[in-house]
């Protein structure tokens, strides 16, 4: 058996362990196998497939790197969960006061109380938001 049909075999194996892993480093020298197997097929001497090999994975490596980071930074900027309701506008479906109402915001019925003790805030009206209090949202009329 030719020396590039196991950099291809190789190849091919670590492109199935990426698929059930999704670690991206399996993947990365599942590419550097297929390349050295090309170069092997094209009659490089061994000492000179490992160079590739480690070359390959390299250059994947940092080409990899930036797109990651740049994921990475987006995925944590960008609030979830009750996080992401805070600034949302909701609409009052019973009169919310500094004790008790209830709203619905992006679909959904909350809980609700006004941001002051005094404020009271009939059905129909549109409030922002402010905070969300264990299950209960803080919200204010929209001006």
């Amino acid at each position: 058996m030719d020396i590039w049909v196991i950099w291809v075999i190789a190849a091919v194996l670590l492109v199935v362990v990426e698929v059930f892993t999704l670690t991206a480093a399996v993947g990365l020298l599942g590419g550097a196998a297929l390349i050295t197997g090309v170069a092997a097929a094209f009659g490089l001497p061994l000492p000179l497939q490992f160079v590739v090999f480690a070359g390959a994975s390299a250059a994947g490596v940092v080409l990899l790197r930036p797109v990651a980071q740049r994921h990475l930074a987006t995925a944590r900027s960008l609030p979830f969960g009750i996080d992401a309701l805070v600034g949302k506008p909701g609409y009052v479906l019973a009169e919310v006061t500094g004790r008790d109402g209830r709203v619905r915001i992006g679909g959904e019925e909350w809980t609700a109380r006004a941001s002051d003790e005094d404020l009271v805030i009939p059905a129909g009206a549109t409030v922002d938001v402010l905070l969300i209090d264990g299950a209960t949202a803080v919200v204010h009329p929209r001006e």
